[in-house]
């Protein structure tokens, strides 16, 4: 009887980030995935590693206080040849690490980082096979009032569930009403603070002027009507997760205060010297291009990537057709008690409108069927005007052979976009006219299939 070979021990992988927050989320996926990690906080500390325990690759940052992750690579390079080394960057330093490949580095990644990018690169430097797929938790349950039919929101909650376990900073992005907070419930739900306070500030329905008592508080006396000393929302948060809505909404004076908080978790309430210190988990979200805000001075780009550690797009219901009649079903049941459904007719006009308002219009027309309604079912004239206007053709169900022959047209157009735009996700994106996140769904499938997406 053949003896089985052994299994080879998993790489080890040396995380090298100043930033707890990153730092977590590294160590966290990659360990998800069955790889065994050594996280530290410096690059003195990583050298100190290398020399005293074999390591597989090193992954680093290049912004580090005292050693940068660009001088690391080079002190590692004189005992460590052939050592992998992969950089993470921001893009204002991709100049620098597109250099730093030429002093040994194999590969870089741009923040914020792309965990599908992550493995790929991960996997190829160590010998790992490419083609296995993602390891998710089997425990992460969703609540019975979430819907996820559609392959894009399974993997936007795939993704929250590889993230939530960690202490990483997450941006939430998407349009306006497609369920932002409910995706911050949920991670927040699946994180190990599940058990402390979920706060949750929406940072454009709160005046400027009184934004920054709500968050950090004030003492009495500070200023006029503070009568009584205010706890702010980040102490309430403490040891919790705190959920700051429509972040693009700040002005760039609370913006500074808030990337001091992120970065270490101080601050001072309005009217003290005081130093407080919180340890709270920050969930942003905003319905703008935080990048393009960057680039036209309204948004602080130090605290753009303080804040966006990973990204998570939540797609607009027009891209999840499967997801529609699914959530009128469960808002008319909540509204009705289960007194009302849906005429065929009316499921027919709700899959051919466009929802340019998202889950929350949809909600909206429900609730509004529900009350012209005056029997326990939903017609058509029970729906906006809007609704009742769409021309779009209602999804059909293709032959087989026409299924494969436009899953072959899409296929080839996904890898002609990819090439044409150097394999930039977001440029690509752009010119299919899809979210990232559709993108990046897409690419996991032809990954899956062995086409070549990662451009290396």
């Amino acid at each position: 009887m053949p003896l089985e070979s052994p299994t080879p021990p998993a790489p080890r992988i040396l995380i090298v980030d100043d930033d707890p927050g990153q730092r977590s989320l590294l160590d966290s996926f990659l360990s998800s995935q069955g790889l065994k990690t050594v996280p530290v906080d410096s690059g003195q500390r990583a050298l100190e590693v290398l020399r005293a325990e074999p390591i597989n690759m090193m992954i680093s940052d290049v912004r580090m206080p005292g050693l940068t992750g660009l001088e690391t690579l080079r002190l590692a390079r004189k005992e460590h040849a052939q050592l992998p080394i992969l950089l993470v960057t921001a893009y204002t330093d991709v100049r620098e690490a597109v250099g730093a490949i030429r002093d040994g580095a194999v590969d870089y990644l741009a923040k914020p980082i792309d965990l599908d990018e992550l493995l790929a690169a991960v996997r190829t430097a160590t010998g790992l096979s490419q083609h296995a797929p993602l390891k998710f938790s089997e425990n992460r349950q969703l609540p019975e009032h979430i819907i996820a039919r559609s392959p894009l929101m399974e993997a936007v909650f795939r993704d929250a569930s590889l993230v939530a376990p960690s202490e990483s900073r997450i941006l939430i992005t998407g349009e306006s009403g497609v369920g932002k907070e409910v995706l911050a419930d949920v991670i927040h739900g699946w994180s190990p603070r599940a058990a402390g306070p979920l706060v949750k500030v929406n940072c454009a329905a709160i005046p400027e002027d009184l934004l920054e008592s709500e968050l950090f508080g004030h003492e009495k006396g500070s200023f006029t009507g503070a009568v009584a000393q205010r706890i702010g929302r980040f102490e309430q948060a403490n040891n919790g997760t705190i959920f700051l809505d429509e972040i693009a909404e700040m002005s760039p004076k609370l913006q500074a205060k808030l990337l001091r908080v992120a970065q270490d978790g101080r601050f001072q309430r309005i009217g003290s010297n005081a130093e407080i210190r919180v340890n709270a988990r920050i969930l942003a979200a905003t319905n703008r291009n935080l990048e393009e805000e960057v680039k036209a001075g309204r948004f602080r780009e130090d605290l753009y990537y303080r804040l966006n550690v990973v990204e998570l797009n939540v797609p607009p219901l027009r891209e999840r057709p499967e997801d529609i009649l699914p959530l009128a079903a469960l808002i008319l049941t909540e509204l009705t008690k289960g007194r009302a459904r849906l005429s065929s007719a009316a499921t027919d006009q709700l899959q051919r409108y466009n929802w340019p308002g998202n889950v929350r219009e949809l909600r909206n027309a429900m609730e509004r069927a529900a009350l012209l309604s005056s029997g326990e079912l939903i017609l058509p004239e029970h729906l906006p005007a809007r609704v009742r206007g769409a021309t779009r053709p209602a999804p059909a169900s293709a032959e087989p052979a026409d299924a494969e022959r436009l899953e072959e047209i899409e296929r080839q157009a996904v890898l002609e976009a990819l090439r044409k735009h150097d394999f930039n996700r977001t440029e690509t994106a752009k010119a299919l006219g899809i979210s990232r996140r559709a993108l990046l769904y897409k690419l996991q499938r032809l990954r899956e299939l062995g086409c070549q997406v990662d451009g290396h």
